[in-house]
């Protein structure tokens, strides 16, 4: 990275660096060369693998291996559902609840059903940051096809009780499929299939420290939607596509590895998080703006200077930041705004978004940066 020799990465929300586990399982991948849809011996080799791999992951959030479909990334398993449940149901119903604080993978889809007529209620969070069940469960009515809500907020960390809204729901509106963007939860937060009464779930493998190009979508049994992608009938004939075997190896890999370490890996990100907020409580014009959701996730705001100036004052330092979600690409953030923050703070704000690796001295040293650059750059004008 540019000859640096300092390497502080705080930008795990956006992506992760491969494990060893999953990189030399990539590598094992790259040499079983065979198709899985073959009917020889390299191809059953390939296919064997695919399907452990597939246990794996399924296992890891109590689904059936059957449940578990590997698709290009999050973004195609969000949009399958998305647009399975409006093929499934959307001719008939019309209604589509989510919130106003999804990640893009979501929201655009969504977008576009209401483009294409159908009526979205979309539920911003409370001044706690919250989303109640009960306000989901008010929004649903016998027109509803559809709700999708994330478990971790990718900007802020801001956790929802996904489970009790969509029991809820299914309780009074059994036929409303359910779909939860899972990706900064999964193998961060312990949670289940059952627990979050999702039909439809969709997982990432780069943000666990797999590759990038990889990702999967739960579909629970009896749940029947179109697929997305039509071709040559793979992963049941639902995703088509020639199965990526080193990828997908890397994926099972990641998750494996995490496997048993979920709450220990919490609870070492909980103690990196909190000593990041006692910090800025005793810094002078940084401010928190969300906390008590995902530890691995914690938005700050650094008065009077600009974000993305701050960002790359911050990288010149090997230090790695995101001005807020990754794929908004330096726009200002709609998202923090639903989550109430000040408008003097909204162009301010830094994600800090750590691993199970981050230390409470690389947050040090991220600090010790943030107040150089306070002493150092030029002020926001008014």
């Amino acid at each position: 990275m540019k000859g640096m020799t300092l390497v502080i990465y705080l930008d795990n929300a956006a992506t992760t660096k491969p494990c060893k586990e999953a990189v030399d399982a990539v590598i094992n991948g790259l040499e079983h060369y065979g198709n899985p849809s073959s009917l020889h011996s390299l191809g059953l080799e390939a296919e064997n693998l695919v399907n452990k791999q597939r246990e794996i992951i399924a296992a890891a959030i109590g689904a059936k291996e059957k449940e578990i479909f590997f698709t290009s990334c999050a973004t195609e398993s969000s949009n399958t559902a998305i647009f399975g449940a409006y093929a499934y149901q959307g001719k008939r119903k019309h209604r589509v609840v989510t919130t106003a604080v999804e990640h893009p993978s979501v929201a655009n889809p969504i977008g576009k059903l209401e483009q294409l007529g159908c009526e979205v209620i979309r539920l911003s969070p409370d001044e706690n940051g919250q989303i109640s069940p009960k306000a989901v469960l008010e929004a649903v009515n016998d027109d509803t096809f559809l709700v999708s809500m994330m478990l971790v907020n990718n900007e802020t960390g801001a956790v929802f009780d996904v489970g009790s809204a969509f029991s809820m729901i299914k309780k009074k509106y059994p036929r409303v499929l359910t779909h939860c963007d899972c990706v900064q939860g999964f193998m961060k937060l312990p949670f289940t299939v059952k627990k979050l009464n999702a039909d439809m779930i969709s997982l990432s493998g780069h943000k666990i420290y797999a590759p990038k190009g990889i990702g999967a979508l739960y579909v629970k049994s009896g749940v029947h939607i179109p697929p997305l992608l039509l071709g040559g009938g793979q992963e049941s004939s639902f995703r088509s596509g020639t199965e990526c075997v080193p990828l997908i190896l890397g994926f099972g890999a990641a998750v494996e590895a995490l496997c048993g370490k979920v709450e220990e890996n919490y609870a070492k990100a909980k103690a990196v998080q909190d000593h990041l907020v006692e910090k800025c409580a005793r810094s002078g014009g940084i401010t928190v703006i969300f906390s008590g959701g995902s530890p691995y996730i914690t938005s700050i705001a650094v008065q009077g200077l600009k974000s993305e100036v701050l960002l790359h004052f911050l990288e010149e330092k090997g230090i790695y930041v995101s001005s807020g979600s990754a794929c908004s690409k330096g726009k200002k953030s709609p998202v923090i705004k639903e989550f109430h923050v000040p408008e003097d703070l909204s162009d301010s704000v830094l994600r800090i978004s750590i691993s199970a690796e981050t230390t409470a001295q690389d947050i040090d040293t991220l600090l010790e940066a943030v107040t150089e650059a306070q002493g150092r750059l030029a002020r926001i004008k008014k």
